[in-house]
C-alpha cells in the first residue's frame, strides 16, 4: 500500500533543545494513525514538520511523494488543526465558510453546514460563544471542507468532554470511512482513540519507540499475567519461631541514630531523644 507518509532520520533542534531525533516512521494511505507519547515527547514537532511549518535540523519527510513545504499546491492537500482549535472568535460559523471558499480551491462549504446542522450547531452565533466541544467540531468540519489528502490533528480532544470526545471521533472516522483521507491523531486519551485508530505511533524521549499497524503491533507483543503470590509463608520461614520484628514493639528493635552533641555533653546520653535540643 502506498505510504502518504514517510520519514527518514528526522530530527528537530531548538538551540540547546532536542525536539525530535532519528525519527523514522511510514504511514500508509487511509490510515487513522494515533500519535502518542508523553509531554514533550516530540508529537507537535513531529505534526508540525509534516504539515511545513517547521523545517527539520536533520533528515528528511516525504509526504504526499514531496517534501513538505509552504506552498499553495502542497497546502491544499493538508488539513492541520491545531491544539488551540484556532478561530475568529468574533466571527460565527458561517463566515468561516465564507472565508474557507475564497482561500480553498477544493472548499465544500455545504458539507460544513450539513455537519453543523446535525449537530445542532448555530451558525449565526460567534465563535467564542460556543463550547468547547462546538468549536471543535466547527474546526474539524472547516478542515475537512478543504477536502484534505492528508488530516493532522494536534490533540484535539484535550478540552473535551466525554460526550463532546465521542461526538468528535464519530465525526472523524464518518470522515475517513471513504478510506482517501489519512489521519494522524495526536492524543493522551488512549481509550478514546483506540476505537477509531487502526495506525500506532509511540514517541518517547523525542524519539520513535513504536510504529505500524495496531494488529501487527499487538500480534507481536504479549501481556504477561499471574495470580498474586501469598508472602505468608516467606515471612514465617524467614521470621523463624521468635515473633517477627513487625509485631514486636519498635523500642525492641528501633535504635536512635548517635547524637552528634554526645561528646559535648549531650544530656540524651548520645541518643537523639529530642532533649539535647540538637535532634
Amino acid at each position: 500500500m502506498t505510504a502518504v507518509i514517510e520519514t527518514s532520520g528526522l530530527a528537530k533542534r531548538y538551540g540547546r533543545v532536542t525536539a525530535l531525533s532519528d525519527c523514522t516512521v511510514s504511514v500508509p494511505e487511509g490510515r487513522i494513525s494515533a500519535l502518542v507519547g508523553p509531554n514533550g515527547a516530540g508529537k507537535t514537532t513531529l505534526l508540525r514538520l509534516l504539515a511545513g511549518l517547521a523545517a527539520p535540523t536533520a533528515g528528511e519527510a516525504v509526504v504526499l511523494g514531496g517534501a513538505p513545504r509552504q506552498d499553495p499546491a502542497y497546502l491544499a492537500e493538508i488539513g492541520f488543526l491545531a491544539q488551540d482549535i484556532p478561530l475568529y472568535r468574533r466571527l460565527t460559523a458561517r463566515d468561516h465558510i465564507g472565508i474557507g471558499a475564497h482561500l480553498n480551491p477544493r472548499w465544500d462549504g455545504e458539507s460544513v453546514r450539513a455537519r453543523l446542522g446535525g449537530l445542532k450547531i448555530p451558525l449565526d452565533r460567534p465563535a467564542g460563544t460556543l463550547s468547547g466541544g462546538q468549536r471543535a467540531q466547527v474546526a474539524l468540519a472547516l478542515t475537512l471542507a478543504k477536502q484534505p489528502r492528508l488530516l493532522l490533528l494536534d490533540e484535539p480532544l484535550a478540552a473535551l468532554d466525554p460526550l463532546a470526545r465521542r461526538n468528535f471521533l464519530g465525526a472523524l472516522a464518518e470522515a475517513a470511512a471513504g478510506g482517501d483521507l489519512t489521519i494522524v491523531l495526536s492524543s493522551h486519551l488512549i481509550t478514546d482513540i483506540e476505537r477509531v485508530c487502526d495506525h500506532l505511533i509511540l514517541l518517547a524521549a523525542s524519539r520513535v519507540q513504536l510504529c505500524g499497524d495496531t494488529e501487527t503491533l499487538l500480534a507481536g507483543h504479549r501481556i504477561l499475567t499471574g495470580p498474586r503470590k501469598d508472602t505468608t509463608a516467606i515471612a514465617r520461614t524467614h521470621a523463624g519461631s521468635g515473633p517477627s520484628r513487625a509485631s514486636r514493639p519498635a523500642s525492641s528493635w528501633y535504635s536512635p541514630p548517635s547524637c552528634s552533641a554526645s561528646r559535648s555533653g549531650c544530656s540524651s546520653g548520645g541518643t537523639h531523644s529530642g532533649r539535647c535540643g540538637r535532634a
